[in-house]
């Protein structure tokens, strides 16, 4: 039984949609939106985030659409 291992940017991409769920976001709103949820953890997330280059204004949807991250 091989187990798959989860990409932290999946992990992050899950967390956002749970919020998303539970309206605490919109997929509208924008990305930066989420700096208020991590805190100190931010700043790696955001330099994760612009290493798959997102930006800041790009919305919470467009993290969402995201299908596979793949290291490259």
């Amino acid at each position: 039984m091989s187990q798959r291992v989860v990409h932290p940017m999946e992990k992050l991409q899950r967390q956002v949609n749970s919020l998303v769920e539970s309206k605490v976001l919109k997929p509208s709103d924008r990305i930066w939106k989420i700096a208020f949820l991590y805190g100190d953890d931010w700043s790696h997330w955001k330099r994760e985030l612009e290493d798959f280059e997102f930006t800041m204004q790009d919305t919470i949807g467009d993290l969402l659409a995201v299908e596979t991250w793949d290291d490259e």
